[in-house]
């Protein structure tokens, strides 16, 4: 992680999940027939779609925006997303009484911007990929002093999404792989950090778009 050299473990995972307590939904685990047929066994899928502001994105927005200053929250946030992450960071400033900018791509879909701007965010519109939203929301943060939310790259974000593989543990005990959706890398870090730390027989792999990995095989 860019200037951070704190890693995150089981326990820093666990009091995330008690700041998150009534805050977050434990999203349901649901099986699929479809998927357990392919491959010879039992799949489920964890529900964090049907999570508040939807997606698990929360999590971590949440966790990161609670343990600034009153002094860093008076100033406000900002970041920059196509969606779920834009979501996660509006709701959670809402709730935590501070104000949130965030930029986005004018490609970002139509139901993500209203609902972005339905919890409260002030949004800006620029570029066509996430890269100039990354810098624009930099560049706010330089000049207003309005903290950046980054998508991934911090250790309570990692905390926070790291609460999903406690769930999944103590939802699905028997379980032996877990295959985790791979962008930036806070989810399945987190989820890695928690299930290997008290369940290191279990496999987790990170699956990515073939054609938009962010992540060399291994």
């Amino acid at each position: 992680m860019s200037g951070q050299a704190q890693l995150v473990d089981v326990a820093a995972i666990e009091a995330a999940q008690q700041v998150l307590a009534g805050i977050v939904r434990r999203t349901p685990m649901e099986s699929t027939r479809v998927l357990g047929d392919r491959v010879g066994g039992p799949v489920f899928f964890k529900c964090e779609n049907l999570q508040r502001a939807g997606s698990f994105k929360i999590r971590g927005a949440y966790l990161r925006i609670s343990r600034l200053t009153d002094e860093q929250r008076a100033r406000g946030v900002v970041a920059a997303s196509a969606g779920n992450h834009a979501q996660g960071v509006a709701l959670a400033a809402k709730l935590l009484g501070a104000s949130a900018t965030v930029f986005m791509p004018t490609t970002a879909p139509l139901p993500k911007l209203a609902a972005t701007r339905g919890y409260g965010a002030d949004i800006h519109l620029i570029g066509h990929t996430l890269a100039e939203p990354m810098q624009a929301a930099r560049a706010y943060a330089a000049e207003t002093g309005a903290v950046f939310i980054h998508p991934f790259d911090h250790p309570d974000l990692i905390a926070g999404q790291g609460t999903v593989g406690l769930e999944i543990l103590e939802q699905c005990p028997e379980l032996s792989t877990i295959v985790v959706c791979t962008g930036g890398g806070g989810l399945l870090s987190g989820i890695a950090a928690a299930v290997k730390g008290l369940r290191p027989d279990v496999r987790v792999v990170g699956a990515q778009a073939a054609e938009a990995a962010c992540f060399p095989a291994s």
